[in-house]
C-alpha cells in the first residue's frame, strides 16, 4: 500500500512544459549555513610576511605562550609569518567532526601567503561561540613576485588563500526542521501568483489542505507526524514542478555600462515616437593682415609697417539627420518594441531615452529600474 502511494506521488509529480521545481524556487525556512569568523596567524611564508608589524608581532607572542614558552615581542620577527582573517560557511545538518573549507585573508602587509600554513583557529558565529576549528596548509592561486630595483609583477590575487577540508566542526547548529508541525517554504523571489500556484500544486500532489500560501512569500506545508519520514516527504516536495506566474514587467537600465534589459511582459499602448538628431558646429577661426602706414612727402610715396590687424572669422555648420518615426500598436510585444527601436539606429543612450519618453507618455506599461 505504501509502495503504491509513493508510485501515485510520482506519477503526479510528473512536470508541465517549462515549469521549475520547488527546491529551485523556493527555500525551507530555518535550513541555511551560518557564517564563522576568526583570527589566526599563517607562518612559513617565504619572506612575503607581516615584517616587523606589531600586530602579527604580539600574536606570535601570545601563541607561543599558550604553549608554555615566554618571549618578547621584540625577539620575534614576523616576516615568514602574517596576520589573517578566517571565514567559513557552516552549512546546515553539518555533525561534530565532519569538515568544512576554509578561505584566509591578510589584515597586514604580508604580499603573499603562498606556501605558509594557518594554526589552529576558533571559528566563531554570530553568537560569540566557538563552532569549528581550522588549521591546515593553504592553497594559494595568485602569485606575487618583486624586484630590487621596485619593480612587481602580481597575478591573481596572491593574499587570500584557502585550506579545504581545512575546518573541523565543534558545535552543532539547531535547527526547527524536525521540531515544527509545519514547513515554511519562502518563495526566492515573492510574487502572490507563484505563492498561490505552489500551494495549489503542492495540494494536488499530496492532497488537499497540506500548503496554505501565507503571504507573496510563504507557503505553509503540514509536514509529517514522523520525524522519520520528512527526509523522504522533502525529498518528493521539493521536486514537485511548478510552472511559475510570469514576472512583474521591467526594464533595467544600467546608466554606467549602458545595458538594457527588457523584461518579457513589456508592453507599450498606442505611441508613436520620432528620432533623428541636430548637430550644430561653430568655428573660431583668426585671419592676421599685415597693417601698413603711407608717407607721402618730397615727391616720395613710403610705405611703412605698421600694427598686426587680428579679423575674427566663425564658422557654423549645421547638420541635421533625417528624423526616423515608427508606430506602436495596442499591446506591442517584446519582440516588436526592440525590432523597431533597432530599425532606427538607436544607440544604448538613445534606447534609454526612448524608453523614458515612453514612460513619461504613459505608453510604457512597465516599470523603469535604472541601476
Amino acid at each position: 500500500m505504501r509502495g503504491a502511494l509513493i508510485l501515485a506521488v510520482l506519477m503526479a509529480l510528473a512536470p508541465p512544459a517549462w515549469a521549475d521545481r520547488l527546491k529551485d524556487l523556493t527555500s525551507v525556512a530555518g535550513v541555511r549555513a551560518n557564517p564563522l569568523v576568526g583570527y589566526g596567524v599563517v607562518v612559513g611564508l617565504s619572506g612575503t610576511g607581516d615584517g616587523n608589524s606589531q600586530l602579527t608581532q604580539q600574536s606570535m607572542q601570545s601563541l607561543i605562550s599558550r604553549l608554555g614558552l615566554s618571549v618578547e615581542t621584540g625577539d620575534l620577527k614576523a616576516k615568514n609569518a602574517a596576520a589573517v582573517m578566517v571565514t567559513a560557511d557552516l552549512p546546515p545538518f553539518l555533525k561534530i567532526g565532519q569538515t568544512l573549507d576554509v578561505t584566509v585573508s591578510t589584515v597586514g602587509q604580508a604580499k603573499s601567503l603562498k606556501g605558509g600554513t594557518l594554526l589552529m583557529t576558533p571559528l566563531m558565529g554570530a553568537d560569540g561561540e566557538v563552532y569549528a576549528i581550522a588549521q591546515g596548509n593553504l592553497v594559494v592561486g595568485g602569485l606575487g613576485v618583486e624586484g630590487r630595483d621596485g619593480s612587481s609583477l602580481t597575478v591573481n590575487i596572491p593574499t587570500v588563500g584557502r585550506v579545504p577540508r581545512g575546518g573541523i566542526v565543534e558545535r552543532m547548529v539547531e535547527t526547527p526542521f524536525l521540531e515544527t508541525d509545519h514547513l515554511i517554504l519562502n518563495l526566492n523571489r515573492g510574487d502572490f501568483s507563484t505563492a498561490a500556484a505552489v500551494a495549489e500544486g503542492v495540494n494536488r500532489t499530496f492532497g488537499p489542505d497540506v500548503a496554505v500560501a501565507l503571504d507573496g512569500t510563504s507557503i505553509r506545508v503540514r509536514a509529517p507526524a514522523d520525524p522519520a519520514q520528512r527526509v523522504t516527504f522533502m525529498s518528493l516536495l521539493e521536486n514537485v514542478e511548478i510552472d511559475p506566474a510570469p514576472p512583474v514587467a521591467k526594464v533595467v537600465v544600467n546608466a554606467r555600462t549602458g545595458t538594457v534589459v527588457i523584461g518579457g511582459t513589456v508592453k507599450v499602448t498606442p505611441a508613436a515616437v520620432t528620432h533623428g538628431s541636430l548637430t550644430v558646429r561653430v568655428t573660431e577661426d583668426q585671419r592676421v593682415s599685415q597693417g601698413a602706414s603711407v608717407v607721402v612727402g618730397n615727391n616720395a610715396t613710403v610705405v611703412a609697417p605698421g600694427e598686426p590687424v587680428i579679423t575674427p572669422d566663425s564658422g557654423i555648420d549645421v547638420t541635421e539627420e533625417p528624423a526616423r518615426a515608427f508606430v506602436f500598436d495596442p499591446g506591442v510585444s517584446l519582440s516588436s518594441l526592440v525590432d523597431a527601436i533597432n530599425a532606427v539606429g538607436a544607440s544604448p543612450s538613445d534606447l534609454v531615452a526612448i524608453l523614458e519618453a515612453l514612460r513619461e507618455a504613459g505608453a510604457l506599461r512597465a516599470e523603469l529600474v535604472v541601476i
